[in-house]
């Protein structure tokens, strides 16, 4: 069986415009934010759970619904299965692929994993995702999918483990190591650990915000065009950016 984990509903249409054959399993995470403990994958999904309740004010049933049947696919896939793994290169997507990554270790039997990158993407605007991709440009990132070796497997679940840990320094270390598999990794994780305070600074996100509020303007609007256009590596949506601009407006106007 071949499956093609998408993240997130946004490209769905446009892959089944491609005609690739195979199942669609679309990973409905934000790994990004919110509550990532538990000892157990039924610990941590229900964590999950509860913070999108309380974050989002959608019933705990919504989740089990919607989000968790995806993943039970990837945990129900049959021995020697393919599966193709559709991520940006940004924060958002790698915290979500980690998670899709660290399940797939787990299944027995011979699989085969490969991850798909938006590869038509020109270097400055690489951290765009898949967007409105033509079909053409899909099937070029198809084309050029990355195979996972035991080793690429064995990194990614470290990752999500320093990743789920908040071990920062770890997740430093963990970021040296070359695999084709994870292009730009060294950048991505540094953008992680800039998120968080240091030495009396505020993270960077925030200093971000400051920075664009003194020169470019107070309306959010402005605010999230000029941080996508700055800081696209973490791949914030409104959501994300609208939590920290609040905060820091509350600052400068308590």
């Amino acid at each position: 069986m071949v499956y093609h984990v998408l993240n997130g509903d946004a490209l769905v249409s446009g892959f089944k415009a491609t005609g690739l054959s195979g199942e669609i399993i679309v990973a409905r995470e934000c790994l990004i934010e919110g509550d990532l403990k538990g000892e157990t994958l039924p610990e941590f999904l229900e964590n999950r759970a509860r913070f999108v309740e309380d974050e989002f004010n959608e019933a705990r049933v919504h989740y089990y619904n919607n989000v968790v049947p995806e993943f039970e696919k990837l945990l129900n896939a049959e021995p020697g299965s393919e599966f193709n793994l559709w991520f940006g290169y940004d924060l958002f997507c790698r915290a979500n692929m980690w998670f899709v990554l660290s399940l797939l270790s787990h299944l027995e039997g011979d699989k085969e994993v490969n991850v798909v990158y938006p590869s038509f993407r020109d270097k400055h605007d690489i951290w765009l995702e898949f967007g409105r991709a033509t079909s053409e440009q899909l099937q070029e990132a198809f084309d050029n999918r990355i195979n996972f070796a035991g080793r690429d497997f064995r990194l990614a679940e470290d990752l999500w483990t320093a990743y789920k840990q908040t071990d920062l320094g770890r997740l430093h270390d963990l970021s040296i190591f070359h695999s084709p598999c994870f292009p730009y990794l060294p950048e991505v994780c540094q953008a992680h650990i800039d998120r968080f305070p240091y030495k009396g600074k505020k993270g960077r996100p925030e200093r971000v915000i400051e920075d664009i509020l003194k020169k470019n303007g107070r309306d959010f609007k402005t605010v999230f065009r000029e941080f996508s256009a700055r800081e696209g590596i973490y791949g914030f949506g409104d959501d994300q950016v609208r939590k920290i601009y609040d905060k820091v407006m509350k600052e400068r106007n308590p």
